[in-house]
């Protein structure tokens, strides 16, 4: 991937967590650029502080120390107001377990997102873009997980984002639906030049990112480039 430009910095970043009398670290001394346009997959196992680290990059929570800047804005810096404007309006979420609202339709969940962000997408040309304009009016329980995992990129998208942050997006998906979910991923990012980060334990996923940081034990131990990166339908675990 030829260089580009950074998009959000982490820099010294530790977190640290208040249990009764005892400090536990959750994330210790983490050092990571993201460029924007790139694919990144930060790899670790349970435990390991990616999912900490996913949370403090979306503005879901505040460094104990070090610092955390988006372009020119440092997170740390700003209100409870602006980093919630910041989580709407910059970035796009997608989880594992899909968080869907089960009483809405497919586009449904996906008007709901828009409505508290500025620079949307329409909501029908996002679930397009993922492949279910035809499952539009179906209620999650009608949809398969690969399907709901459909909507929540769709979710995402809707908002026009800087870039999209995955927490295990493939880790309630067989392999068949896993692949289709990390394809559209690619497809996303090469196709819509999304900057698109993701957490994941299984390290063959890591083949397909343009980067890859390994993270333990709260700290990243190595960062690689992929080149080129593999293409989905040649991983498998």
């Amino acid at each position: 991937m030829e260089k580009k430009q950074i998009i959000l910095s982490v820099k010294s970043v530790s977190k640290i967590y208040r249990m009764g009398e005892v400090d536990v670290p959750a994330l210790r001394d983490a050092t990571l650029d993201i460029y924007d346009g790139e694919f990144l997959i930060i790899v670790g196992p349970s435990g390991s502080g990616k999912s900490t680290l996913l949370n403090l990059i979306g503005g879901m929570d505040r460094p104990t120390r070090g610092r955390i800047s988006f372009q020119e804005t440092v997170l740390s810096d700003l209100s409870d107001k602006d980093l919630t404007l910041y989580r709407r309006n910059r970035v796009g979420f997608i989880f594992q377990f899909y968080n869907l609202i089960p009483t809405l339709t497919a586009l449904e969940n996906v008007q709901v997102a828009i409505e508290i962000t500025q620079d949307t997408l329409d909501p029908m040309e996002s679930l397009t873009m993922v492949g279910l304009q035809d499952r539009a009016d179906h209620f999650p329980a009608q949809l398969s997980g690969g399907e709901q995992q459909r909507v929540s990129i769709a979710r995402a998208l809707s908002g026009n984002p800087d870039f999209i942050l995955c927490d295990e997006p493939t880790g309630a998906l067989d392999l068949e639906a896993s692949k289709n979910i990390l394809g559209l991923l690619v497809d996303l990012n090469q196709k819509l030049k999304k900057t698109v980060v993701l957490i994941t334990h299984n390290s063959a996923i890591s083949e397909i990112g343009h980067r890859v940081a390994l993270i333990r034990d709260g700290s990243i131990h190595s960062i690689r480039s992929n080149e080129p990166p593999k293409p989905v339908e040649q991983i498998s675990w």
